[in-house]
């Protein structure tokens, strides 16, 4: 097949547009950290639930406390209590206070909590002569958490697609979501390349000079986690279609498949061709980018027509490669809403220069200015063999090519 150079523009979107998000299923909150919600969670009530205090204070009428300060000082009578846990049990009438703490219920009438620092702290609370002396009326109508203001009863309280980071979470447990519905988790296949490869356990190869670490086996498996997926990790493959053959036919039963190397154009690349055997229709073999551009993306057909993802063998390649293409796919099959990184324009310190016909993907580290501006340096030598300018950097810059 002759290779199709798309450009990353392209591929991204042919890539997004054959991927589908997977099911859902229903688990405990326990469970629920980190996974996408599956379905709106409407709030079976309000939140706040009642109508409460936003600071340990005093209860009291925004009319009462006009002009406070501490050349002229407000007394008020106080004439209740009100810890959190207990509702008061009359309205509060003018010209007067109730001690209240954070999350208690605000009697009806008062419209603004006192801060306590604004007052002498009152003095005889309890008692039939207790007063609280306000020093600041900065608190008018201020402090007040109004019932079903955070979230109303009967609206969406978190939408699908959300994930459940520890926030969400309190969210839905405020709701009553003791079991949520999420997505699955996409479970991914992946597998390296290259006769040259050994794990760690053979690392005395390395030190001797015949072998290479694979890399790749630890970072994009630790990507493919960081992206919400379930890897089953089915190792280095040997260059032969006989070991490519084996090795990918032990992802049946997954999501997508994640091969790294094998798919350049030298002799020992057999990872298309055992790709055409098992019926696999492939959209692009290279794409128009530096770092790389032989990346490949297809379905496997005998394999129940899973996304395959071909990344190349260079270990800054295969990395910068899964950030650009195979990230957003997998959010999108795990069925996260928000799939693309963010977006900021940065003032660049170093120099670079444009490429004809290929846009290149700049590996670089941003600050932040004083002045909220953002400023970004390389992050070292940017051959793709070098996985150094990934490790040490939180940015991608894209630089479009070269007109020629």
């Amino acid at each position: 097949m002759k290779a199709d150079w798309v450009t990353p523009r392209d591929a991204l979107r042919t890539i997004l547009e054959s991927v589908s998000v997977l099911g859902t299923e229903t688990i405990s909150i326990a469970e629920a950290r980190g996974r996408i919600l599956g379905e709106d969670l409407i709030a079976p009530i309000d939140l706040p639930r009642w109508t409460n205090s936003g600071m340990d204070g005093f209860a009291v009428h925004s009319a009462d406390m006009k002009g406070a300060s501490p050349y002229t000082p407000i007394p008020l009578k106080v004439i209740a209590d009100i810890p959190a846990g207990l509702f008061p049990d009359q309205p509060l009438p003018r010209g007067c206070a109730a001690r209240i703490m954070t999350g208690a219920p605000v009697p009806s009438g008062a419209d603004s909590v006192v801060r306590v620092e604004d007052t002498n702290g009152g003095t005889g609370i309890g008692g039939p002569d207790a007063e609280v002396i306000i020093l600041n009326a900065r608190d008018a109508g201020k402090n007040i958490r109004r019932q079903g203001d955070e979230i109303a009863q009967g609206t969406t309280g978190l939408r699908a697609g959300t994930r459940m980071n520890p926030g969400a979470l309190g969210i839905a447990a405020s709701l009553g979501g003791a079991r949520l519905v999420v997505h699955r988790r996409p479970i991914v296949a992946l597998l390296t390349s290259g006769d040259e490869l050994v794990h760690l356990d053979r690392y005395d190869e390395v030190l001797a000079g015949r072998r290479t670490i694979s890399s790749s086996s630890y970072s994009i498996k630790a990507a493919l986690e960081e992206a919400g997926c379930d890897v089953r990790y089915l190792g280095i493959a040997d260059d032969s279609p006989e070991s490519l053959r084996q090795t990918i036919r032990q992802a049946r039963g997954c999501d997508a498949l994640v091969t790294v190397g094998g798919i350049s154009v030298g002799n020992h690349d057999y990872v298309k061709g055992v790709l055409l055997e098992l019926d696999t229709r492939f959209s692009f073999w290279r794409v128009r980018m530096r770092p790389g551009s032989p990346f490949a993306f297809g379905v496997v057909g005998s394999l129940d027509g899973i996304p395959w993802f071909g990344l190349p063998g260079n270990p800054a390649s295969s990395a910068v490669t899964f950030e650009t293409f195979c990230r957003p796919a997998l959010l999108r099959m795990g069925g996260t809403a928000a799939i693309h990184r963010r977006w900021i324009s940065a003032r660049l310190l170093d120099q670079v220069e444009a490429v004809p016909g290929l846009t290149q993907f700049i590996r670089v580290h941003l600050d932040q200015e004083e002045d909220g501006t953002f400023v970004a340096r390389l992050t070292g030598k940017q051959a793709s063999g070098y996985l150094s300018s990934i490790a040490l950097a939180n940015g991608l810059m894209i630089v479009e090519p070269a007109e020629v």
